[in-house]
């Protein structure tokens, strides 16, 4: 059973987006580090904060589109489609859309229908059996919906955002991630600073 959330007036959001594996050699290598890190996002930003938690935007159910199918997700299939973002210390951090196959929410995998706000990477990487399949990198320009959401939250979009997604596999069912770092996010810090220098 798919938990019932009272949806966020932008969702569902969305990322259209061109999606590549080779997009990231013009950027600084910090940047660089936050898209291709194969860890656990959600630990890698408790690490910068005091206070870290997930806001659902919204959840729901459709048949997932062209744009987002791959070999593991195909297009038509129907998906549980879960929206959130991430905040650290209060600050919108990232963007996150998940889509969650119904035919990967059985057995121990139901739970993740019914996450509210918990993380949802941090149960997939306390998972034994997670495989994680490569990162596609992608950014979002100030017309984006993704621009859009951070305005709302009163975040500037003066440089492109850059977001990641890929596949994880869980006891051989799969579901698929992307993540967009927000304006001011630590994974732009680096790059703040060294354009004040």
């Amino acid at each position: 059973m798919v938990q019932h959330i009272q949806p966020h007036l932008l969702f569902p959001v969305q990322m259209q987006a061109k999606w590549c594996r080779e997009k990231t050699s013009q950027l600084n290598l910090y940047l660089q580090d936050w898209l291709l890190d194969p860890s656990s996002l959600t630990a890698r930003l408790k690490q910068h904060c005091q206070e870290f938690r997930v806001q659902v935007l919204g959840q729901h159910i459709e048949n997932c589109s062209l744009e987002e199918s791959n070999e593991d997700i195909i297009a038509g299939e129907k998906v549980l489609v879960r929206e959130v973002l991430l905040f650290c210390d209060e600050k919108p951090q990232v963007f996150a859309r998940s889509l969650l196959p119904l035919s990967s929410l059985t057995g121990n995998e139901a739970q993740l229908a019914k996450l509210g706000e918990q993380s949802l990477g941090q149960i997939l990487f306390n998972h034994p059996d997670l495989k994680r399949k490569g990162i596609e990198v992608a950014s979002f320009d100030q017309h984006s919906t993704v621009a859009k959401l951070a305005n709302h939250y009163e975040l500037s979009v003066l440089a492109p955002l850059w977001g990641r997604r890929s596949v994880f596999v869980v006891d051989n069912k799969p579901l698929m991630v992307a993540e967009v770092f927000l304006p001011n996010s630590y994974a732009y810090q680096q790059r703040k600073t060294e354009n004040e220098l």
